[in-house]
């Protein structure tokens, strides 16, 4: 019997520890449940909106740093780029 009541307790402290009573009360609240997955979803879309921001404008800025060394190839290529970029980001 001691036995049994020492799984009995592990088993509760692991299900403690995986906060599975939260989980079961978050499904059993719908309107809890969409919330939160809502809030995460936008949360989650402004950073990759900010993140892509700041990467879309390091490239760009670099691409201008080395379209202004007047690098024989790779120059023209990389100045055309920049002027499609900048044109469609008027637009």
């Amino acid at each position: 019997m001691a036995e049994l009541n020492k799984r009995l307790a592990k088993v509760a402290e692991d299900m403690e520890r995986t906060q599975i009573a939260d989980y079961v009360q978050l499904l059993n609240s719908p309107r809890k449940l969409v919330f939160t997955n809502l809030l995460a979803g936008t949360a989650r879309g402004v950073g990759i909106a900010i993140g892509f921001t700041i990467f879309t404008g390091t490239i760009v800025y670099l691409l201008n740093l080395l379209g202004a060394l007047n690098l024989p190839i790779i120059g023209d290529y990389i100045a055309e780029l920049v002027k499609h970029v900048q044109r469609d980001l008027n637009y």
